[in-house]
């Protein structure tokens, strides 16, 4: 077997709920000043699942219902899932038997022992496929970046068997806390991964940051609430962020050695290695002050003072435990980076901006919504840099390289003109949705009651538990 070439991103697919919340409605809902989350966050819009993902059976309605009866539709992983995979096969015209591996990352698994790709396993058994390698890869919002990984390192290596692979990643964001709450989201991005790809992973270009904190966490298995430090965890971030891009010249330099290149031949400066970049995406807001990270992290290593240009002497003179502190340091760095962040990164945040955040799943989107974003025709031959985070913390800063036409892909996926058809949902409406779905989370024995009538058709939701807590699923017709 030849040794396969350009391995990566073959094509994607992305599922979101049928409705989204209005962020300057919610500002107004929650009584914070205008623009807290429009402007200070840079989120315009929130998806998030209610009953069904479909019309939201009001609570006054509900409470006529006794015992399980009255827990409507509960919206999870799997349904998510199981319609972004289902649609991806469909769109791209895939034989269930050409996928030798099918690998999810999520940190909303419904289950402690059975994993959410076994669920998935029902899209290909039919036809007659059940040797499937893979399985469910947990941790924080880093678990879609780990199966892909697992992914093209499969079909990298002596183990492959020509097939090709499908990542997915699916989550729904939901917090306790008020004050967290614009942050939420949902969705899921299903990937297909292989050979001779339009998006290819370049091995030259990876830095890893793995340590242990306790910023974000889950450890109450009867909620789906986190415990979650949000100043510590946009440290950790930034900081992350930092340790990728150290690392990613390093591991640079060490192949350089290996490979025998001149000194003089490997590249300094991270931000001269990407055309476009992409990030993982809580908040908008976040995304600007990162691109900014990165050019002060090129500077530091630089010879050359002009690199600090437009950066006052005071915050040069800066430890870099102070620079992650200093707000006058950070404002100035997303200022004099404001125009090549408008061209290289803002088109990743477009997405975003309009449906808050989706775990593991936010990464791909921020990439999907990129694509989707710019001229294609001058994008071609360019290299994308990633940055993915995962509370907890496990992080990866890597190349993605354009190396087929992306037109059909775009098109197919059709991001924006499918993100203005959702319902715009009231801030009552998300709280009772958010009461439901607490009311709701580990019940057995009840049938869903919710309303699917603006589920599109092809979307997967819950049909019933039963009294061994055994799911069933339905597809809309």
């Amino acid at each position: 077997m030849a040794y396969p070439k350009n391995v990566g991103i073959k094509a994607m697919e992305i599922y979101v709920p049928a409705q989204c919340l209005d962020q300057t409605l919610f500002e107004k809902h929650q009584g914070v000043s205008a623009g807290k989350y429009t402007i200070g966050l840079g989120l315009q819009y929130m998806n998030f699942c209610t009953d069904r993902e479909g019309k939201l059976v009001p609570l006054k309605i509900i409470s006529h219902f006794q015992h399980h009866a009255m827990l409507t539709n509960l919206p999870d992983v799997c349904s998510l899932a199981l319609t972004a995979v289902s649609s991806l096969l469909k769109k791209f015209d895939i034989d269930p038997n050409s996928i030798g591996r099918l690998e999810v990352g999520t940190e909303s698994p419904i289950d402690k022992a059975k994993s959410v790709k076994s669920v998935l396993t029902t899209l290909f058994e039919p036809h007659g496929n059940t040797s499937l390698e893979g399985i469910d890869t947990i941790h924080a919002c880093y678990g879609g970046t780990n199966a892909l990984f697992n992914a093209v390192n499969w079909v990298e290596s002596r183990s492959w068997d020509g097939r090709d692979a499908i990542v997915v990643a699916s989550d729904i964001a939901l917090y306790k806390e008020a004050a967290s709450r614009p942050t939420g989201g949902a969705g899921c991005v299903a990937m297909l991964v292989g050979p001779n790809a339009l998006l290819s992973l370049d091995p030259d270009l990876k830095g890893v940051y793995m340590t242990h904190a306790y910023d974000f966490y889950k450890p109450d298995t009867k909620v789906e609430f986190p415990i979650v430090n949000g100043h510590e965890s946009i440290g950790r971030y930034i900081g992350a962020l930092d340790a990728c891009h150290k690392n990613l010249l390093e591991r640079i330099e060490a192949r350089s050695k290996l490979k025998g290149d001149e000194p003089s031949s490997v590249p300094n400066k991270v931000l001269e290695l990407f055309d476009y970049m992409a990030f993982h995406t809580p908040n908008c807001k976040l995304v600007s002050k990162s691109f900014g990270r990165l050019k002060y992290n090129d500077c530091l290593i630089s010879t050359d003072d002009a690199e600090w240009e437009g950066i006052p002497d005071e915050l040069r003179k800066l430890s870099r435990s102070e620079s992650l502190k200093d707000k006058a340091l950070e404002k100035t760095l997303v200022s004099i980076t404001k125009n090549e962040f408008k061209k290289r990164v803002e088109p990743c945040i477009a997405g975003p901006s309009l449906c808050g955040n989706m775990y593991t799943g936010s990464l791909y989107f921020s990439l999907i919504s990129l694509i989707s974003n710019i001229d294609l025709k001058a994008a071609e031959d360019k290299t994308i840099g990633l940055f993915s985070f995962g509370s907890g913390i496990a992080s990866s800063l890597f190349g993605m390289k354009i190396t087929g036409d992306l037109t059909d892909l775009v098109r197919k996926i059709n991001l924006m003109d499918r993100l203005r058809q959702r319902h715009i949902a009231t801030p009552e409406e998300y709280e009772e949705a958010c009461t439901l779905r607490k009311n709701a989370y580990g019940a057995k024995d009840f049938k869903p009651l919710g309303d699917v009538s603006s589920l599109a058709p092809g979307a997967y939701y819950l049909e019933s538990v039963n009294d061994v807590y055994r799911r069933t699923y339905t597809i809309k017709q």
